[in-house]
């Protein structure tokens, strides 16, 4: 008996120092998470190269799973040599496309956005004297707000002499106005140099993927023992197949809504209607608040143009745009890729964006949509051991039943046969990873 006390108090010493062992690395780690954040961004700004060629290549993977498909049905009879070669010629014709559609979005929009800098250098004292001439217009008869409007003016005025008075001479303005610019400079090069890396980079993945997979499947099993391997290695796929899902159908919208926006903006005469197409086809790759990214700023560069009514004009275009978008094109190629109900959609978006910004929120939906898939999962299975299956029996027949074919579903039968086609090409490529 006093064997099996002393025995109890050993364990409870155990757990106790343990618990104790746990807070003190928890203190640990919020007392030194300024050093442990600054040393995650420094691994990270080393290898943002092979994260850049990581995205690259995972997006150029199907294309080029696709490709080799192709090849073998044309080459059955190619030798183990000849395979290897048809393999790097899918990669690098997966390669050079992509090259060539982001050397062609730069040619594109550099030129527009210089010139419409130009432009807005040129007109705009002419657009801050037309617009004191319209507040002086309608603050005369208005004495009062006319008079608290020139104070406040000054008060502006005085200002910007005192932020200018402040540099000890016009070579410290200058000298400043010169550094910002080269910061500014070495981070585009930056940029670029870690874009110019990370297709090197991808290449080589592309070229390695199946052995990374098999080597990553050796080390899962490994690990884990084989009922959570086997959990992990479908999570994996699924997860796999939500990101495929969301950016494939996603990428085929925007690129079908940047072509509508050319077509509408040519017409109605809009400045700069490429390079607007493009940052609307772009910004509308990150859901809900997208469209609003893209448009706001391009309103901004019509308003400085030539009429600024186009800005209003482009706004309403805009809208239409989005509701076609939102109501015909978007659920015809996505449909309901995600599985997420609109308020998970906004929760996912503000959450992550707040994270990551406008990483996050491209990411966002498929990423809340795999732990919504994740917390379903454990629900259902915890449900199950506990003896409650009828629990969630209910909730499907209440909450998710099956709509009964009617006419409308009848119509709808375009927008199956699209997802029908996106989820069978996401099927072979996530099966050929």
């Amino acid at each position: 008996m006093k064997q099996n006390e002393n025995t109890k108090y050993v364990k409870l010493g155990i757990t106790g120092a343990a618990v104790l062992a746990f807070g003190f690395a928890i203190m640990y780690i919020l007392n030194q998470s300024k050093n442990i954040a600054a040393g995650i961004q420094l691994v990270f700004n080393i290898l943002k190269p092979f994260l850049y060629g990581a995205l690259i290549a995972y997006l150029l993977a199907p294309i080029c799973n696709r490709m080799d498909e192709r090849f073998l049905k044309w080459f059955p009879k190619a030798t183990e040599k000849q395979k290897k070669g048809l393999k790097f010629l899918s990669i690098a014709i997966a390669v050079i496309c992509a090259v060539t559609i982001v050397v062609l979005l730069i040619l594109l929009i550099l030129p527009q956005v210089w010139d419409s800098t130009v432009k807005i250098i040129k007109i705009l004292p002419a657009r801050l004297a037309y617009c004191n001439r319209m507040i002086d217009q309608l603050l005369k008869d208005q004495p009062e707000l006319q008079t608290y409007f020139n104070h406040f003016s000054s008060q502006v005025e005085n200002g910007l002499n005192d932020v200018l008075k402040a540099n000890s001479s016009m070579m410290t303005t200058i000298q400043g106005i010169v550094n910002n610019i080269t910061v500014q400079l070495i981070e585009v090069l930056s940029v670029f140099k870690n874009m110019f890396l990370g297709f090197l980079i991808a290449v080589y993945l592309l070229a390695s993927r199946k052995l990374f997979g098999a080597q990553a499947k050796l080390l899962l099993y490994g690990i884990f023992p084989n009922k959570w391997a086997k959990i992990i290695e479908e999570e994996v796929h699924y997860t796999d197949k939500m990101f495929n899902g969301f950016f494939v159908g996603k990428i085929i919208d925007s690129a079908i809504i940047g072509l509508i926006c050319f077509a509408g903006t040519t017409l109605l005469g809009f400045e700069s209607a490429a390079f607007i197409s493009v940052v609307i086809g772009v910004t509308n790759i990150i859901p809900f608040f997208g469209p609003f990214i893209g448009a706001i700023p391009c309103a901004l560069l019509l308003l400085l143009g030539r009429n600024p009514w186009d800005a209003l004009y482009f706004l309403i275009f805009i809208v239409i745009l989005q509701q076609v978008d939102g109501n015909i094109i978007g659920p015809k190629i996505l449909g309901n890729t995600t599985g997420v109900s609109s308020f998970w959609v906004l929760f996912s978006i503000l959450l992550f964006g707040g994270l990551w910004g406008l990483v996050g929120m491209v990411i966002a939906v498929p990423l809340f949509g795999v732990i919504y898939d994740i917390i379903r999962k454990l629900t259902a299975r915890g449900l199950k051991r506990n003896r409650h299956e009828e629990m969630m029996q209910e909730y499907n027949e209440k909450f998710h039943e099956e709509p009964e074919e009617t006419e409308t579903t009848q119509k709808d039968a375009f927008s199956k046969k699209i997802n029908a086609k996106i989820n069978e090409y996401i099927d072979k490529n996530v099966n050929n990873k």
